[in-house]
């Protein structure tokens, strides 16, 4: 569950509410591919701006539809109350996972952190995956803390934000956390551009945004790490620039991954939550071309 290819879907909406048939095609795509996890409700799965019945309904729908693919569930909120009650919705459906990012309108300090997981861990039975997503949370995770969290019983991951573009550098980065956790606790890459280096660096698995909507494209990434095939790992990461790009030119993945859902009618062309709005035509266009000449699927 915590190796491989953990695809991420976007949760797509309507003015009507969560599109379930347009989450499911989105599914089926994953399952078809066989990624390693899904991880549902995750900064592309809209979490923070889904209420908690839509939430519990999204990680059900999620898990029965799953196969034998493990589902893990996103559980991020700004209060640990909250954090607990999600945490039981997810496991009363059967979540194999939670993922918990500390999200917080305060700054959070190091201890507030620490007492979150703590917390947590003590409430469920399921294993969790640290979320490091100081682009949302405006949080920076120290190794030490990481380490200090790492050690309670249960936690099995650490999704890290993105690593350094130089290949030494990386791996320094990787060996550096990986000396602070103990053994059988995984790295896992969530930034896509740098998810190449990340693989090759010694992530062993990769939280993926790209997986969630074009698993197989993905999934081709990390099969060829598990085999330890660095160049390999590095030439189809290349040849998705003009995507990474994307993600750059609209501020994150998101839109970018709504607009490609809707391109390849899966979902509503408008599926994001407000006050989100979807891309421009002429955005949109351009999506559908790369998608196009990329062969993404």
């Amino acid at each position: 569950m915590f190796t491989g290819l953990s695809a991420f879907p976007l949760t797509p909406v309507t003015n009507a509410g969560f599109d379930e048939p347009g989450f499911v095609r989105i599914l089926e795509r994953i399952t078809s591919a066989g990624a390693d996890s899904i991880g549902v409700l995750g900064s592309t799965g809209s979490y923070a701006y889904l209420r908690r019945p839509q939430r519990s309904r999204i990680a059900a729908i999620a898990k029965s539809h799953a196969g034998n693919i493990p589902v893990i569930v996103c559980v991020g909120s700004v209060s640990t109350d909250e954090v607990l009650r999600l945490a039981d919705d997810a496991q009363t459906v059967g979540a194999d996972a939670l993922l918990l990012p500390p999200v917080s309108y305060q700054t959070l300090r190091e201890d507030e952190v620490f007492g979150l997981f703590e917390t947590l861990m003590q409430h469920v039975s399921v294993p969790v995956c640290i979320y490091d997503n100081p682009g949302t949370t405006r949080f920076e995770f120290s190794d030490e803390l990481h380490g200090r969290i790492a050690r309670l019983p249960g936690i099995r991951s650490v999704k890290i934000p993105g690593v350094p573009s130089s290949p030494v550098d990386a791996r320094v980065r990787v060996q550096r956390l990986k000396s602070r956790l103990p053994e059988g606790v995984t790295i896992g890459i969530s930034g896509d551009a740098s998810a190449a280096t990340g693989l090759n660096a010694g992530c062993e698995v990769w939280y993926s945004v790209c997986g969630g909507l074009f698993p197989l494209t993905a999934k081709e990434i990390t099969d060829a790490a598990a085999r330890g095939e660095h160049e390999r790992v590095v030439q189809l990461s290349e040849r998705l620039q003009p995507l990474w790009g994307l993600f750059r030119k609209h501020g994150g993945s998101i839109r970018v991954m709504a607009a490609a859902a809707g391109v390849l009618g899966l979902t509503e062309t408008d599926c994001l939550p407000r006050p989100l709005r979807p891309l421009s035509a002429s955005d949109i266009a351009e999506i559908a071309t790369v998608v196009s000449e990329l062969n993404l699927k």
